[in-house]
């Protein structure tokens, strides 16, 4: 399960998690004939609080209830499979995957060595043209859990292996689809906290499906990192990687695709699942600004067009955003040093 590396995780609100994942932890000592009163004090969860249906509890205070009813059940799935996981036991499928070169064949390892703990949840990843899509199969018996058991399982293991994933490659991967197989609870709008895009509820089945350029991406973490991020690894089942590794490629594509996304700040966010603040934020933290990608881009655009077409200047300068030609010679100028028709001259006779 993820860690907490520095500055990685963005914040939550102060009490984000829905009480009814508090209140299902809280059944799954009972049934083992425990008392959960010591775990829910440790996450200062007051019995007033933990009996509202409206209430909730911060990313916090789900760590500590869930780290201490883990150990004290000695199981990491909290009751909802038919066998036990052990503590450590996630521990153990994140080291055997830590040595893959990149993170497609860390996931496949993963899911792979998750089969052989339950039969409950089996996890599948697959390459869908240009998105990849990891999948979890239900068992009957884990389709017949309780609903707020079952819930709290499946957004459990989607979580983990996603925060996993983030912190295996130190990058943010937004989501382009969460699909949960249940019709969408009171607490719906605690989702949007967990998950980084779109949520869909009553599919056929859960899962995630996110840029397969990801999958491609080297693991940047050792041995040494994991051995730390086990003294606590529940930080990110609750909250999101804030840094991204590919945002800058995904902001570029936008502006590429132009149309009415690309106009503007906001509608770049917007495309990309994401608010105009966290959009300029994140682009700082890679060290990019999006008026430099956007002139990149149309420095790209421009240079294409004036070495594969006769348009004239003006109508390149019109078709990569610019209202007035001399505008546009000015911004070439300072992109390339050297003035449009003096680019696609120098062209011309290295064509010829």
């Amino acid at each position: 399960m993820p860690g907490r590396p520095a500055t990685a995780l963005a914040a939550a609100p102060s009490a984000s998690i829905p009480m009814a994942y508090a209140r299902t932890i809280a059944q799954a000592f009972r049934r083992r004939g425990l008392d959960p009163a010591a775990a829910l004090e440790a996450a200062q969860i007051t019995p007033p609080v933990f009996q509202d249906p409206g209430a909730c509890i911060s990313a916090r205070q789900m760590e500590l209830l869930s780290g201490a009813a883990m150990q004290a059940l000695d199981d990491e799935a909290l009751g909802a499979f038919s066998r036990r996981l052990p503590w450590g036991s996630y521990g153990m499928l994140a080291r055997a995957s830590i040595t893959a070169p990149e993170l497609g064949l860390a996931l496949r390892r993963w899911c792979r060595h998750h089969a052989l703990l339950t039969d409950d949840l089996r996890l599948h990843l697959e390459l869908a043209g240009e998105s990849a899509r990891l999948d979890i199969e239900e068992g009957p018996a884990h389709r017949c859990l309780a609903p707020d058991a079952r819930e709290l399982s499946l957004v459990h293991l989607l979580r983990n292996v996603h925060g996993l994933a983030c912190w295996f490659i130190d990058s943010r991967i937004p989501l382009q689809a969460v699909d949960l197989p249940f019709a969408a609870p009171a607490h719906d709008a605690a989702f949007a906290h967990m998950f980084p895009g779109p949520v869909h509820f009553g599919a056929p089945r859960a899962g995630l499906r996110f840029d397969a350029r990801y999958l491609d991406l080297p693991l940047r973490r050792d041995e040494a990192a994991l051995s730390q991020m086990l003294q606590r690894a529940l930080p990110l089942t609750v909250l999101q990687y804030r840094r991204d590794r590919l945002l800058v490629q995904q902001v570029r594509q936008v502006l590429r695709a132009g149309g009415e996304a690309a106009r503007s700040a906001g509608g770049i966010a917007r495309a990309l699942n994401l608010s105009a603040r966290t959009l300029h934020r994140q682009l700082r933290e890679e060290g990019a600004l999006l008026q430099q990608l956007r002139d990149e881009v149309r420095c790209e655009q421009a240079r294409e067009l004036l070495w594969r077409s006769d348009r004239p200047v003006k109508q390149v300068a019109a078709a990569v955003g610019f209202r007035n030609e001399k505008s546009f010679i000015r911004a070439f100028r300072q992109w390339t040093g050297s003035a449009p028709a003096a680019f696609r001259a120098a062209a011309s006779q290295l064509r010829t």
